[in-house]
């Protein structure tokens, strides 16, 4: 948007801010000004006056005093205006911001939302490269396919036959960079693509009504010269063992449900969650995937594993994300779970859903669980990681009488102690700047 489209207000605001620019550097001269004054007073206590000189010496003082004060207060004025108006400047920009849990729904457009939730059969296109040049993709195309079946979809390898989406994989023994770069915090996940990694390597896209979309991910070999990897492992063809340990990559690396969470369909996950030949491990990964999609339709199944000491963590954490309706059992579990973990899982579950929904009601549970002395460290750490996450008045005392209890315990090698600090500090910081704009 150009400069002369923009909104009157955006221009008034524009404005605004220059003036306050502007008055912050009058203050700055006259800053630099009221400490010449304070130095000429120094030089000036070191001689003796007398009779009138004595006299025109205090008024000096007095009316330098004075200047000094209102350069003072007009300086403080100005840059608690200006903190407040940056603070609040920050935070519209990121409320404006999609959460990660979210993005996947808001960079497609209406038309392309109904398409995914129509999605049923999808065409398997593989295409394997080695330095030899293209050879058969069957056998790795076969694997793609079954482990698509097993979140329920129908799989075509013909492009003439009717189908809903593309999944493209392609697979080099030198891979060749395609795409742009993730960036952020995604660009540090494992199955991100990289654009220095030049060995073996498949990378997986879809096309969306003949349209690339830009989900992106890569699967590779743990070794980057195919060429040494072969002749170590004692195999003739390097381009051929390349290929082989890259389908097994594919047979493990799940896919099939970050593409069911990328196309919204949270009943095929909860589906493959009732299944008994699903591991614990995987049962993990789909809870999370469910929180990360906001899928409120998960929440009695993420109550039911619950009773599952080894996914309750998960299904609590996974609960944080699905809204208000999980805040009286986060309560209950973070005030009388048996389990340390559970409690601090309880925890930080309630400021995902205080931060996320905006939810104050989970403040006064947090400041209870804050204030019991019987609290351990850990679960004390995640309370006060979240009420940095819902800046409140009501928080900030307490968060101060703990920070100094906390100062006076010396034990420099206690790692859950400096933990506890840092999330006190951290919290204390969102939660003290609240009374600048409220």
């Amino acid at each position: 948007m150009r400069y002369f489209d923009k909104p009157k207000d955006f221009v008034r605001g524009t404005k605004q801010s220059a003036k306050i620019s502007t008055e912050t550097y009058e203050l700055s001269i006259r800053y630099r000004h009221g400490w010449q004054v304070a130095r000429q007073h120094s030089q000036a206590r070191n001689t003796v006056y007398t009779g009138s000189r004595s006299a025109a010496y205090a008024r000096f003082l007095r009316q330098s005093h004075s200047h000094l004060d209102s350069i003072t207060r007009g300086g403080r004025r100005v840059m608690r205006k200006q903190s407040a108006l940056s603070t609040l400047a920050l935070c519209l920009v990121l409320s404006l911001t999609p959460s990660s849990a979210s993005a996947y729904r808001e960079y497609f457009t209406p038309e392309q939302k109904a398409q995914l939730e129509r999605i049923q059969t999808v065409l398997v296109d593989v295409l394997t490269i080695t330095d030899k040049g293209g050879v058969g993709a069957g056998t790795l195309a076969e694997v793609v396919a079954q482990r698509l079946k097993e979140v329920g979809y129908a799989v075509v390898r013909d492009p003439a036959t009717p189908h809903d989406v593309v999944f493209r994989v392609k697979c080099e023994q030198r891979k060749t960079w395609e795409g742009t770069t993730a960036t952020g915090g995604d660009a540090d996940l494992p199955d991100a693509p990289s654009r220095l990694w030049k060995g073996p390597a498949c990378q997986l896209t879809y096309l969306l009504g003949g349209m690339k979309i830009k989900w992106q991910k890569e699967v590779r070999t743990e070794f980057e010269d195919a060429v040494a990897a072969a002749q170590a492992a004692q195999v003739a063809d390097p381009g051929l063992y390349a290929m082989t340990k890259l389908q097994e990559a594919l047979a493990t690396y799940d896919f099939p449900l970050l593409l069911a969470a990328e196309w919204g369909h949270a009943d095929r996950l909860l589906n493959m969650l009732d299944s008994p030949d699903v591991s614990q491990a995987r049962k993990i990964k789909i809870m999370s995937l469910l929180g990360e999609m906001q899928a409120d339709e998960a929440l009695p199944k993420l109550k039911e594993a619950l009773k599952n000491r080894d996914l309750a963590k998960q299904a609590i954490l996974s609960m944080g994300n699905l809204g208000r309706d999980g805040i009286p059992l986060l309560v209950d579990l973070m005030n009388t779970s048996p389990q340390t973990e559970i409690q601090a899982a309880a925890a930080k579950g309630l400021g995902q859903i205080g931060g996320i929904a905006g939810d104050a009601s989970v403040v006064l549970p947090l400041l209870a669980k804050l204030q019991d002395s019987k609290t351990d460290w850990t679960v004390l750490t995640e309370v006060a990681w979240a009420l940095g996450k819902i800046p409140d008045k009501r928080a900030i005392q307490p968060l101060y009488d703990l920070d100094k209890k906390l100062q006076a315990i010396r034990d420099p090698d206690n790692v859950i102690l400096k933990k506890l600090k840092e999330a006190v500090f951290w919290s204390i910081k969102q939660c003290d700047t609240w009374d600048q704009y409220s």
